[in-house]
C-alpha cells in the first residue's frame, strides 16, 4: 500500500530523489538523518527557554511564568512531531513530565491573570463585593516569590532533562511520515475538542491548548520549509487569538469557584452568572471563526501541508506543477 493511499503525507519529494529537483531549496524535511537532528535541537531549544524564564523571575514574575508555560508547550508540540518514532513508554514519560512542570505554576498563573481579566468585566455593585471577597480569599494561597522562583527552577531543570531521555530514545533517523502523523494527530485532536466545545467549557479549552500545539508545530515546519506552510501556520494562529479571551474567561470561572467561599449566594451566583453570559458569546464566536479550517478532514489538512512544504522546496518555475 502506497503512502498516499494509507492516509498519510508523502515525503516532499520521492526517495530517489532526496534534495529535491534540481535547482530546488535543500532543508532538513528531505533528510531523515538531518530532520532527526534538527527537531532534537527544536526541543533543546525549549527547555533552553524554559530554563531562560525562570532566571527572570526577580524582573518580572508575571513575565517569568507567562513565558516558562509558552516554552513548555512549545516543547509539547516538538515532542508530537517525533512522537511516532518513540516507544509508547519513553512517548508518556517525556509528555508527563513536561505536564507536570507546566502545571506545577498554574495557580501562580491564574493569580496573575484573574486581576487583569475581571477588571474587564462589566459588573453591578454586588459583582464586585463578591470580586474583593474572592481576591480576599486567594490573597492567602499565592505562592511567594520565592516559592515561584523555586518551582521554575525545578521545572526547568526537569525539562532539560527530557531532552537526554528524547536523544537517547529516538533512532537514528525520522521519516517525514512520521513528522506529518504528529501533525495530523494534534489537527485532528484540535477538530475534536471545537466540536465538543459546543456544550463543554473543558472541550474548548483542550481546543485552545491543541490549536496552539498546532501553531508551534508549523512554526517548526515553516522555518525548514518557507511562506507556503507558514502561511498555514498564520491562518491557525489567528484562530487561537481567538480563543484566548474566551480561556482567560473559563480560568476565572474557576477561579472564583475556587476562592468563593464565604461570599453570599445570591452576590455568588449574580458574579458566576456575568462571567457565563460573556463566556458564552466569546466561545461562540470563536468556535464560528475556526468552522472553515477545523471542518476539514485531518487526512486532507495533513495532504495540503505535504502540498505547501513541496511548494516550498521546489525552484520557482516548479510550483505550479505541485499538485495534490
Amino acid at each position: 500500500m502506497s503512502v498516499e493511499t494509507a492516509g498519510h503525507t508523502p515525503p516532499p519529494f520521492s526517495e530517489h530523489d532526496k534534495l529535491g529537483r534540481l535547482g530546488a531549496k535543500t532543508s532538513v524535511l528531505d533528510n531523515e538523518t538531518e530532520l532527526r537532528h534538527a527537531l532534537v535541537a527544536e526541543f533543546a531549544a525549549t527547555a533552553d527557554d524554559a530554563r531562560d524564564a525562570a532566571g527572570k523571575v526577580d524582573s518580572n514574575l508575571h513575565g517569568a511564568v507567562h513565558d516558562y508555560r509558552k516554552a513548555l508547550r512549545r516543547a509539547r508540540a516538538v515532542l508530537s512531531l517525533v512522537a511516532g518514532a518513540l516507544p509508547k513508554s519513553e512517548r508518556r514519560a517525556v509528555r508527563r513530565a513536561l505536564q507536570e512542570a507546566r502545571r506545577a505554576v498554574s495557580i501562580a498563573r491564574d493569580h496573575a491573570v484573574a486581576p487583569e481579566v475581571l477588571s474587564t468585566l462589566t459588573l453591578d455593585e454586588i459583582s464586585l463585593e463578591a470580586v474583593k471577597a474572592v481576591f480576599a480569599n486567594a490573597h492567602a494561597s499565592m505562592p511567594t516569590s520565592a516559592e515561584i522562583k523555586q518551582v521554575l527552577a525545578e521545572g526547568a531543570a526537569r525539562a532539560a532533562a527530557q531532552v537526554e531521555a528524547l536523544e537517547a530514545a529516538l533512532p537514528a533517523a525520522i521519516a517525514w511520515e512520521v513528522v506529518a502523523d504528529g501533525v495530523r494527530d494534534v489537527y485532528e485532536a484540535a477538530a475534536h475538542a471545537r466540536r465538543a466545545a459546543k456544550r463543554s467549557k473543558r472541550q474548548f479549552h483542550s481546543w485552545r491548548r491543541r490549536s496552539k500545539e498546532l501553531t508551534y508545530q508549523l512554526e517548526v515546519l515553516a522555518g525548514y520549509a518557507g511562506e507556503h506552510v507558514a502561511e498555514i501556520q498564520h491562518q491557525i494562529e489567528a484562530i487561537a487569538d481567538t480563543q484566548s479571551p474566551a480561556v482567560d474567561l473559563i480560568m476565572v470561572r474557576d477561579f472564583v469557584r475556587t476562592y468563593g467561599q464565604g461570599i453570599a449566594p445570591e452576590a455568588f451566583d449574580t458574579l458566576v452568572h456575568a462571567i457565563d453570559t460573556q463566556l458564552d458569546d466569546l466561545m461562540r464566536d470563536s468556535r464560528s471563526a475556526g468552522r472553515e479550517v477545523f471542518k476539514v478532514a485531518p487526512k486532507k489538512f495533513i495532504r495540503r501541508i505535504g502540498k505547501a512544504v513541496r511548494k516550498d522546496l521546489a525552484p520557482p518555475a516548479a510550483t505550479d506543477l505541485v499538485t495534490d
